[in-house]
């Protein structure tokens, strides 16, 4: 059975104690605020992006991915991003079952009912709170925002190149063909795009 949201409020601290690793939820302003389950679409993109992405930043040992459920603590709320990324020079940061500030890179990829949430409460969270980069993944309507925070403060939504390919400033050296989200090539393709591997390598 689902563990169900506590009728009273809690503290950050109280919320990280009742949370267990089947329960997928974040906290915010005292409030438990329960996920809902993600369906398929989701669950191959967020996927994807784990197998590549997480080669990609252990070869280039350029520091930690994580994923959802771990927690990222902000100010006011406890978020849980379908993906993380924490860089060397923040890795002091992070605790047993959260990260305690801001991520450097945020990814969620969209259900239906997270859609305002992602666009609207997160959003802001995540660029008042210092995330470097924000991705917004749409599978249902194909859609990839790329969002980079400005010496503002403010996220810039960064146009994609006409070849279709977006570069990140956070995850030095990588770029993502926006296809490769609805497609999910072999890692091993990606790989060799990224110079991981030998053109000549075979599985």
């Amino acid at each position: 059975m689902a563990t169900p949201a506590p009728a009273v409020q809690m503290n950050c601290e109280q919320f990280y104690q009742w949370l267990d690793e089947e329960t997928h939820a974040e906290w915010v302003r005292g409030e438990v605020v329960l996920m809902s389950p993600v369906g398929f679409e989701h669950q191959k993109v967020t996927e994807f992006l784990l197998q590549v992405v997480g080669v990609y930043v252990r070869t280039r040992r350029l520091g930690q991915l994580l994923y959802e459920p771990f927690q990222m603590k902000l100010e006011h709320s406890s978020r849980s991003p379908d993906l993380l990324f924490v860089s060397n020079a923040n890795l002091h940061r992070l605790q047993e079952s959260y990260l305690d500030g801001a991520a450097d890179l945020a990814v969620e990829v969209i259900s239906p009912e997270s859609r305002a949430r992602d666009r609207g409460e997160k959003f802001y969270e995540y660029e008042a709170a210092g995330v470097r980069e924000y991705w917004l993944i749409d599978p249902e309507r194909k859609r990839a925002e790329f969002y980079q925070l400005g010496e503002d403060g403010v996220y810039q939504a960064v146009l994609i190149a006409s070849t279709g390919v977006y570069h990140s400033k956070v995850l030095e050296g990588l770029w993502i063909q926006v296809e490769w989200l609805w497609q999910q090539p072999e890692p091993l393709e990606v790989f060799r795009a990224w110079g991981l591997l030998d053109s000549s390598t075979h599985p």
